[in-house]
């Protein structure tokens, strides 16, 4: 059996984040605070964190901008020898306005022909991207770009040839493609995935899946063949179906200070638990580390295994080890 370097590999895109704190106006901002961040590199940015062996695949621009961006990663612990640097092109930006009611909170995305979305098949370091224990795709990528749509059919085509599992989170982002053009690439791409992730919200809007959050956990895995669903719930917090055991969590109490990369942390917790053959740990590990993650500012989680630890055994839950 060959050994697997890596616990989990992705690939997507890295962009700026350009915000400005509560209370502020992007039309007025003089000043912005600045953050790296991609659904993808979130989740191996904080499964590295926690000790796992990760890998990124991406473009971006040699420029300081996009060693910028790859020191954050470093600093994580992911390795990046699988980076496509540009010599020209640029990284994608986007812009947010962090709001109280009555005003949600406004994103303003500035990623066309970025490098990422215009990496082709061919410079990917598919031998780097498939030496793994687990692929992580997002429904993002796909959205990004004809070559980035073609990159993720490849590395779905490739990963099942190999045998790889993969978890693929749904991740539907509105500004980048209507619903219908996602339910027809995606209804494709999540056929046979290991884990499957995905809001209610958006299992309603691409998929037209409605009623009980049990019925649409079903309708999800029905759908998909995936091994395991995992459905976000807001408040509500998250339901899961593991072959055909169902289980749910409550949500951890937190302070919110910033929303973005809550998603993507949940994903890390329920990707670290799967990697120990313990979903149910994986469900306490994903509204931890969501709970964490929106107790922070900025997309990329920070944390330690220790950390980790102490939030699950001073939750009200009962840890099996």
């Amino acid at each position: 059996m060959t050994h697997n370097p890596f616990d989990v590999t992705t690939i997507g895109e890295m962009m700026l984040r350009l915000s400005v704190p509560v209370g502020k106006r992007l039309e007025t901002a003089t000043q912005y605070d600045v953050n790296p961040a991609g659904a993808e590199s979130n989740v191996v940015g904080a499964l590295a964190r926690l000790g796992r062996r990760c890998a990124w695949v991406g473009g971006l621009p040699r420029t300081p901008l996009g060693r910028f961006a790859a020191n954050h990663l470093r600093l994580s612990g992911v390795t990046l020898e699988g980076i496509t640097w540009c010599e020209t092109g640029r990284m994608g930006t986007y812009f947010v306005e962090f709001s109280v009611p009555p005003r949600p909170t406004e994103v303003i995305y500035d990623r066309t022909d970025s490098c990422a979305a215009q990496l082709k098949p061919e410079q990917v370091n598919w031998d780097l991207l498939l030496n793994t224990r687990l692929l992580h795709l997002t429904g993002i990528t796909p959205a990004l770009s004809p070559s980035c749509r073609a990159i993720v059919h490849a590395a779905l085509t490739r990963a099942h040839a190999r045998g790889v599992p993969i978890s693929f989170d749904i991740n539907y982002r509105q500004k980048l493609w209507p619903p219908d053009e996602a339910n027809r690439v995606l209804t494709e791409f999540i056929q046979g995935v290991e884990i499957l992730f995905c809001s209610q919200i958006d299992a309603n809007r691409i998929f037209g899946f409605v009623g009980s959050p049990e019925q649409v956990v079903r309708q999800l895995a029905d759908l998909s063949r995936a091994r395991q669903v995992v459905v976000t719930l807001g408040e509500a917090g998250i339901i899961a179906l593991d072959r055909s055991t169902l289980r749910r969590e409550a949500i951890q109490p937190t302070q919110i200070i910033d929303r973005l990369g809550a998603g993507d942390a949940l994903a890390a917790g329920v990707i670290h638990g799967w990697l120990d053959n313990d979903p149910a740990l994986g469900l306490k590990c994903g509204v931890a580390l969501a709970a964490l993650a929106l107790s922070q500012h900025g997309d990329m989680l920070v944390t330690t295994p220790q950390e980790l630890d102490t939030l699950l055994e001073s939750s009200n839950t009962t840890v099996s080890r």
